[in-house]
């Protein structure tokens, strides 16, 4: 569980539900009904709740940070495990969405969290509807650029899409980036078109989204990228959602 570059994994119990909601076409009894209206292709999209519990952690716990962020917009990445820590390949459920509140009460002798999520933040709307990804790169430290292969992602695509990042640590200046390629081998790889972050600074925690101009195309394959600037070191997380 990452929200605006922090971590809350250890903090956080459960999240949900992953919600993509679409609305339904109201079936009419006769022709005298009033026709209601709906936009297509535009569902609700939110994750839902977070329960978490209380901390101590002086400056990235779940209770210094997500007590400061009611009404305001996060971005949050949801990675999900197959019965492990996650890893390249996993799925993941990300987006900018608004945090409603943030209550805490004790239970069972512990304090918990109660932190529900609204919808997509409306000052982020990417045009694209499916917050569903794939994760490229887990939380881990990173020191030299990626000469390794990427991830399948079944098939090319010429529907565009998004990348998510959230930058955990660093010490210095770098650019994450998004490869693709049709050959899943180093020498295949180049860089996939405005999936940047362009030049951060890796010693703040930063978190952000980048999208792809609808109809772009992206490769089968797809991998993590990074040139460091200043930085020697940074710690992040990237996924990628491609639109079909």
């Amino acid at each position: 569980m990452y929200v605006g570059g922090y971590d809350l994994s250890c903090y956080s119990r459960n999240i949900g539900p992953l919600m993509v909601d679409y609305n339904a076409v109201d079936v009419t009894a006769d022709m005298c009904e009033a026709v209601r209206g709906y936009l297509p292709d535009a569902p609700t999209i939110s994750p839902g709740t977070l329960n978490g519990v209380m901390d101590n952690t002086a400056t990235s716990g779940l209770h210094v940070t997500a007590s400061t962020w009611p009404g305001t917009g996060k971005v949050v990445t949801v990675a999900l495990g197959i019965r492990a820590v996650p890893a390249a390949g996993d799925p993941v459920f990300h987006g900018q969405f608004q945090l409603n509140s943030y209550q805490a009460l004790e239970s069972g002798g512990a304090i918990t969290v109660t932190a529900p999520f609204g919808g997509y933040d409306e000052t982020a709307i990417i045009r694209h509807t499916n917050p569903w990804g794939l994760l490229l790169h887990a939380n881990s430290a990173v020191t030299a650029v990626n000469d390794q292969a990427g991830i399948d992602g079944g098939a090319a695509s010429t529907g565009g899409g998004y990348m998510v990042y959230h930058v955990l640590a660093g010490d210095g200046t770098a650019t994450i980036k998004v490869q693709d390629a049709a050959v899943n081998n180093d020498g295949g790889f180049a860089d996939l078109s405005d999936a940047t972050t362009g030049v951060i600074d890796c010693s703040a925690r930063s978190s952000g989204i980048v999208a792809l101009a609808i109809g772009a195309t992206v490769r089968q394959y797809l991998r993590w990228q990074i040139v460091l600037g200043t930085a020697d070191t940074v710690t992040f997380v990237l996924s990628f959602t491609r639109n079909t």
